[in-house]
């Protein structure tokens, strides 16, 4: 049987798991807003940024990984549940409803920062301002 090597990414959907995690491991939380299916720079993102070695190293290290994606299967919404963890997620820290849509929170819960799409051309970079973004 052959082992795999690299980094696994954890992906979380629910704020109260991450933010145990986030306290058992002394990290804060890099939350994220994404259309997955729909959204040209959300799928920008994931390609260049979230599935990168570069930035899955890097996440392992510094962060606990949070997402709220909201897909459109065949161009039509999801119903809106409002026990949905992603919608519980939006009310506290999206109300307007950007896409893709970055939150740095500490490991409480309480936001560091927030910010939307940057235009950088590498993970590297992404990762630099996401470092940044946490020691504001």
């Amino acid at each position: 049987m052959l082992n795999a090597v690299g980094f696994c990414q954890e992906w979380n959907v629910d704020l109260e798991t991450a933010k145990s995690k986030a306290i058992a491991q002394n990290k804060n939380i890099l939350l994220v807003f994404s259309g997955s299916d729909w959204c040209s720079r959300c799928i920008e993102l994931e390609r260049k940024v979230w599935q990168s070695e570069e930035f899955k190293a890097e996440a392992d290290k510094n962060w606990i990984l949070l997402r709220a994606d909201f897909l459109q299967k065949k161009g039509e919404s999801e119903p809106v549940d409002i026990n949905d963890p992603k919608i519980i997620l939006t009310e506290r820290y999206n109300r307007n409803g950007f896409f893709p849509y970055i939150v740095l929170l500490d490991k409480y819960g309480r936001v560091i920062e927030r910010d939307g799409y940057e235009q950088f051309n590498t993970a590297k970079e992404y990762i630099e301002y996401f470092k940044k973004l946490g020691k504001k």
